[in-house]
């Protein structure tokens, strides 16, 4: 790990949502940096709609720019300040505006888009020049880095991307653009690294970083009293890509084999009644489906640590959306919970089939069943997953471990410059 006295950033950070409760992420990745002894000014393009509230996030609510709430005035204002003081930087950012628009059709919703975000870009510019920042960090890869690359040269700095999964397979427009523009491209996976080269994105620009946990968080003590039924749960929204739907059919399928099985849903979203209607139903009683609402982040590991095994049945949903590698999955071998999910994106790379953890298809109950049914079955099989997920986490997905690949691509895109 880099020590303290080796180095001195000042570096700033763009996201969707700044702490939302969605991308723990993101605010943990500051707060080690923050540890580190890296100063960064969070920029969040708008309020989050669900605001993570741990106390130990106290300052950084504080201290995080809400781009968008920014008047309109303002806005015009720093557009002009900047083309007046660093007119050579804005017109390279509207040169790019110019080639955008022409590339996604200049009489479209994405051209509308960019022409917003640009102008936004300038309030962001001129601030990022106030405090003095070395370094743009971007997480996500569509409006942020939209913002962050028409930034950067108004500000005369450099700006790296994160990007992660909805933002690549759904939203991701001029993707090859700006991966050529970006310091450097992290992703979270190979999967996703594959994906960008498959554009003809520039190879030696994409780098992987992981997306970690925290390597001093400690999940909370076991108890040694065993689940009467055994409990099987997941955490997530409840959108169609987390295929909770699929896990629903599962339990069905368990149930009427005569199982003795509890499903404990953490999360809400917009499939919330559906999947409470698909329950019913079947048939399916409180007593083997119970939706527990959405958790603060601090109580999901008690939650998990209460299960026999934690599922997340991921798949491709009907606008090509999916996860890329979900942190709770990390957090579930963390807690020692034996964990089932689906070969897909960068899902396998995480859960390897028989040695972190079970893998199926994509949107197969039959399969989850007998996942399920095997870990049911068998405490030698749970007890062999449970230490071969929590030595997978270690390895390679620990918060300190791609924090500090990351602050080390910064420190070589600063001292490239300087050249």
């Amino acid at each position: 790990m880099p020590d303290k006295a080796d180095f001195s950033l000042r570096i700033a950070y763009l996201s969707p949502e700044i702490p939302a409760l969605s991308a723990t992420f993101v605010y943990n990745e500051i707060l080690e940096l923050n540890k580190l002894g890296v100063e960064v000014k969070p920029f969040s393009v708008h309020r989050p709609g669900h605001l993570a509230t741990e106390t130990t996030l106290s300052q950084l609510r504080n201290n995080v720019v809400h781009l968008y709430e920014t008047a309109k005035f303002q806005v015009l204002s720093d557009n002009l300040l900047m083309l007046l003081t660093r007119p050579s930087g804005y017109l390279q950012a509207a040169g790019r505006l110019i080639s955008d628009v022409l590339n996604q059709g200049l009489i479209s919703r994405s051209a509308l888009g960019l022409g917003y975000r640009f102008f936004y870009a300038a309030t962001l510019a001129k601030q990022l020049r106030r405090d003095k920042i070395q370094h743009l960090h971007v997480h996500f890869a569509h409006i942020p880095t939209d913002i962050a690359m028409y930034a950067a040269p108004m500000a005369g700095i450099g700006f790296s991307v994160q990007a992660h999964a909805n933002d690549l397979f759904e939203r991701g427009w001029l993707l090859k653009q700006k991966v050529a523009r970006s310091a450097f491209f992290a992703t979270i996976s190979e999967f996703n690294q594959r994906f960008l080269e498959d554009l003809n994105a520039d190879s030696q620009k994409i780098k992987i970083v992981r997306c970690g946990v925290d390597q001093g968080w400690q999940p909370p003590a076991k108890s040694t009293q065993k689940n009467e039924i055994f409990t099987i749960g997941t955490v997530g929204r409840l959108v169609e890509k987390k295929g909770i739907d699929t896990l629903i059919d599962a339990i069905c399928k368990l149930v009427k084999d005569g199982r003795k099985a509890c499903l404990k849903i953490a999360g809400n979203g917009p499939l919330e009644s559906a999947l409470k209607n698909q329950a019913v139903s079947l048939g399916l009683t409180d007593e083997s489906v119970q939706f527990v609402g959405a958790l603060p982040h601090d109580q999901v590991a008690e939650f998990i640590s209460g299960l026999d095994v934690f599922v997340l049945p991921c798949k491709k949903d009907r606008n090509g959306d999916m996860d890329g590698i979900p942190v709770v999955l990390m957090e579930a071998m963390l807690c020692q919970i034996p964990v089932i999910s689906t070969e897909l994106s960068g899902i396998p790379e995480l859960v390897v089939n028989n040695i972190s953890g079970l893998t199926i298809s994509p949107d197969d109950d039959i399969e989850l069943a007998k996942a399920i049914s095997q870990l049911m079955d068998s405490p030698d099989t749970r007890f062999r997953l449970v230490s071969g997920g929590k030595q997978r986490v270690e390895d390679e997905f620990l918060l300190n471990k791609n924090v500090a690949k990351l602050i080390k691509l910064i420190q070589i895109s600063l001292n490239s410059r300087k050249k």
